[in-house]
């Protein structure tokens, strides 16, 4: 009888280094070589995100996709599937929107590019569209050198080379092509 508990020991004995060695941390680490230039740091689908300052919420901001490349040789983010901002007031009422097809962010410079159909509208009202435009962060300036067509309730402007506060209310048109007053194109048999 004396045989059964030593073989109780002896398995108790060997089963515990079983489960000492089961527990071992055993990590494997796998290299893998991609191009920091292509291959994003972070990938998020779906963006949905709100901007508040001193307890105002001040923008919404939502895009299908959002890529950061922060190893890149210059760090940037990308929203390839296009970008929509709406901006509020302290009521929460929405008094501007943008939206463009693609936007860029060069986070080292703080310039953002926007391009294809980039459309806003300011607090007053006034509809803007180009092709492309930037946005100066440091110097909080918005600014472009292709077509821009604004439409105010006045007039219609349209010109080549862009100047903007961040408001989008105080603006500099370089080379105008056409100012239209609007009662042009309203029909005269109202």
């Amino acid at each position: 009888m004396r045989i059964f508990p030593l073989l109780l020991l002896a398995l108790a004995a060997g089963g515990g280094s079983a489960l000492t060695s089961c527990s071992e941390d055993k990590r494997e680490t796998i290299a893998i070589s991609a191009d920091p230039e292509t291959f994003p740091t972070m990938k998020t689908l779906d963006v949905s995100t709100t901007i508040s300052d001193s307890g105002y919420t001040r923008y919404n901001i939502t895009a299908p996709i959002w890529l950061m490349f922060e190893e890149a040789a210059e760090p940037h983010w990308n929203f390839p599937g296009g970008i929509y901002v709406v901006k509020y007031d302290n009521d929460m009422k929405e008094n501007g929107t943008f939206t463009a097809d693609t936007a860029t962010y060069l986070s080292l410079q703080r310039i953002w590019r926007f391009d294809r159909n980039v459309r806003m509208k300011n607090v007053n009202g006034d509809r803007f569209l180009t092709q492309q435009l930037f946005w100066d962060q440091n110097r909080k300036k918005l600014y472009c050198d292709s077509f821009i067509h604004i439409e105010r309730s006045d007039r219609i402007i349209e010109g080549y080379g862009f100047e903007s506060n961040e408001a989008m209310t105080e603006y500099t048109i370089r080379r105008p092509s056409g100012i239209f007053p609007t009662s042009d194109f309203v029909s005269r048999t109202q």
